[in-house]
């Protein structure tokens, strides 16, 4: 049988036809977003308080154009502004740990209120800037924003020096904690409760250190588990005496401590 001979044109027209077709591929994605899936949350998990440690205007450059960031940043006029979307991680958790979950960038809102922490005197004495009542006025309603849209658990509602014991100390012992969770935002311990065990821990004595670790752990924090009462131990107990008993956090067992830890487990 003879073969048929296609000519140029032709050969032409079949090369136009394909290209047409795969051009009918390449125009924009069509997504269809009319359904929802019933099973889904917010991929924040929690919130972390700074204090930015400065003023406002050296706040707002250092986290709008330095290495470090947050979502939100509340000025002492106060006025809040949102530095990051909150679709996005900021750069303010760093190294932390909070029930063994680590890097919490990625999945808490960060909130700097602008203060400037401690300063010592020269006989090396340690003061904490107070924070105003506008200030913490407006960060209770921040919060409540936050924490509806995402439903975040009191107990991940932390500060820095919470999931960064020993290398952070913010947002300071006059920060106050049992304020915000009197509000709804936060995680508070039976008073009365932790009252009562003081007394029956200073009349039996003080657990050893494997108790305190554990109970540290039981609680959210990073602690060693080893039975060693050591520097990242006693970090660990300081900063949940900043957060629960700020009279005085020198990261030291007592009897108090244990009591509150009880009553808050």
């Amino acid at each position: 049988m003879a073969r048929r001979r296609i000519r140029p044109l032709a050969l032409a027209a079949i090369a136009a036809l394909a290209a047409l077709a795969g051009c009918a591929h390449r125009g924009p994605l069509q997504i269809d977003t009319s359904l929802q899936a019933a099973s889904q949350s917010s991929r924040v998990r929690y919130v972390v308080l700074h204090y930015t440690s400065t003023g406002r205007d050296r706040s707002l450059a250092l986290l709008s154009r330095g290495t470090v960031s947050s979502h939100y940043l509340i000025t002492d006029e106060p006025r809040v502004y949102r530095l990051v979307d909150e679709t996005r991680s900021a750069w303010q958790a760093g190294d932390s740990q909070w029930y063994g979950h680590t890097w919490l960038n990625s999945s808490s809102i960060g909130v700097e209120i602008v203060n400037a922490g401690w300063s010592a005197a020269p006989d090396g004495t340690v003061s904490w800037q107070p924070y105003t009542e506008a200030q913490i006025q407006t960060l209770i309603l921040l919060l409540r924003d936050i924490v509806r849209r995402h439903g975040i658990e009191p107990r991940n509602i932390v500060g820095h020096s919470d999931i960064a014991p020993g290398r952070k100390q913010d947002p300071g012992p006059l920060f106050p904690w049992k304020r915000l969770a009197r509000a709804g935002l936060g995680r508070w311990y039976d008073e009365a409760a932790a009252a009562a065990l003081r007394a029956r821990f200073e009349a039996a004595g003080i657990p050893d250190a494997a108790w305190f670790q554990e109970a540290l752990a039981r609680a959210g924090y990073a602690v060693p588990r080893h039975g060693i009462l050591d520097d990242p131990t006693r970090a660990a107990l300081r900063a949940f005496q900043m957060h629960y008993r700020p009279a005085r956090c020198d990261g030291l067992p007592d009897a108090e401590t244990a009591a509150i830890l009880q009553s808050l487990n």
